[in-house]
This record gives structure tokens, sequence and C-alpha cells, in this order.
């Protein structure tokens, strides 16, 4: 379980924060691989100038960024969230690229990423990140104000406008949550493996939507919480885990992924149905 939870802490930020796309009606942030891959890069090549904490902060600042631009567009200018954080995310990526000059980036500082890969308690410090991480999202969808904009806003978009409920903000602001977990996530893989490439984020937006349908947050909107979206995300790595050791090709994990994403979202349009009727 220890090496289950190491294995998904860094993609594990990016679920919390995904987890108030889906809830807000924001249908999914395509970007995160990009905003990953910008944080990581970043976080390393900034390393000689800005030292480990500037060039990490430079890296969550860039991909927050974006996260800001997809939240003006979409929730602002309300276009189709999958259009909009394509195009940011080749966009921002492409940037990370030139500025670096696409080659593939080392860190300056190879024990900077100790603490992350080192203990506390007998707890791997990325696994407390994570912890932190979702520890603060959960309190913030369940115990606060803008948690229940964020549901009312997934829920019903029109009614939610009635009652004064700033729903372009909250939906907005969905993405740059996605945006800053993104460059955070980045930053820590870059400091954990000590070197980042442009595809280093490459399928994390994937993983990330699986762990959180799975875990019964409503593609839909309106209904989920961080805490089952955790629990979908532990029960893919396990399920991933299980199907390497047992010798199944990538191929077929792959496959057996995507059966899984189709029956959950299924069984959420059955139940949502149902309850509407």
């Amino acid at each position: 379980m220890l090496n289950v939870l190491t294995s998904m802490s860094i993609i594990g930020v990016v679920v919390v924060a995904m987890t108030f796309v889906l809830v807000a009606g924001g249908l999914a942030d395509l970007s995160v691989p990009a905003t990953v891959a910008t944080g990581a890069i970043l976080s390393l090549a900034f390393q000689p100038v800005l030292g480990t904490v500037g060039a990490f902060g430079a890296g969550v600042m860039a991909a927050t960024a974006a996260g800001v631009l997809n939240g003006v567009l979409v929730g602002y200018g309300r276009i189709n969230a999958i259009i909009v954080t394509l195009a940011t995310g080749t966009i921002i990526l492409g940037a990370a690229q030139w500025s670096v000059g696409g080659v593939i980036v080392y860190g300056a500082y190879p024990t900077s990423g100790d603490l992350l890969k080192g203990r506390i308690a007998g707890v791997p410090g990325i696994v407390l990140v994570f912890g932190l991480a979702a520890l603060m999202g959960h309190l913030l969808l369940s115990r606060t104000v803008w948690g229940r904009w964020t549901r009312a806003t997934g829920d019903n978009y029109a009614a939610a406008t009635a009652a004064t409920v700033p729903v372009r903000l909250v939906r907005a602001g969905a993405f740059v949550l996605t945006g800053l977990a993104g460059g955070v996530s980045g930053g820590l893989l870059g400091l954990t493996l000590q070197n980042a490439r442009p595809g280093i984020g490459q399928g994390y937006e994937f993983d990330a939507i699986t762990a959180v349908v799975v875990g019964g947050v409503s593609i839909l909107g309106g209904q989920g919480s961080v805490g089952r979206a955790v629990g979908g995300l532990v029960f893919v790595q396990l399920l991933t885990n299980v199907m390497t050791l047992a010798g199944v090709r990538t191929p077929v994990q792959g496959l057996a992924l995507g059966l899984l994403i189709i029956a959950a979202v299924a069984l959420d349009v059955a139940v949502r149905r149902r309850g509407g009727s």
C-alpha cells in the first residue's frame, strides 16, 4: 500500500483539483499534461538562476497562468472546455519548450528532491504533500461556501444563477485550481526525477479523469467529493498494479481502464436519470 500511495501521490494532486472541475460542471481539463510538463521543466531549468524554491514557484506560477486563461475562457466566455483546454495546453507547453530550447532539462542540484524522496515518521515526503492537498481540497469542497457554490453551479447552472451564486467565477476558479495543481504536480515530479522533458505529463489527464469518475464523481456535475475521487484513485492504482504484476500487457491495461470509465459514466447517467424521473 505504501508503494501504491507513493506512485499515486503526484497524480493525486491533480485528481483533487479535477474533482472541482467535474463537480462544477466543467467537463474536464485537458491541458493537464502541458501544465505538468511546464511545472517540471521550469522547476529544473530555473534552478541555477532562482534556486530550488524560486524555480519551483516559477513553474507553478506559469502553470497557474494557463489555468487562469482556461478559467476566463470557460467560465466567462462560456466556450467549450474541451476546445479551450486543448488549445491553451498546446500554447503553454510550446512556450515552456521554447524557453529551454526544446531539450531535456536536468536538475542543477541533485539533492533538491531528497526531502520528497525521504521519509518523515516512516511516510514518504511526497505522500505527505498529497495528503495535505487532499485534506485542503476536501475541506474546501465540503466545509465552505465556495464548495456549496461549486455543487450548486454543477447541479443546476440556471438555478444557481437565479440564486445569485457567482457561477462564472466558480467555474473559472475550478480551472485555476487544475492549473495550480498541474504546476505543483509537475514541479514535484521534476524534483523527484531530476529531469524533465516535454512529454513528462502525457496521460495525466486520462489518469485523473479515470480516478475521479470511477470514484463516483458525476460527469454531469453537481455531485461528488474529494474523498470519493481519492478512493477512485486508490482503486485504479491497485487495479493497474495487479494487472502489471500479472503480466497483463499495457494495451490491454488501457482497454480495461477505458471500459471501466464507460461503465462508471453509464452508471452515473442511469442513476441521475432515474433520480430525475
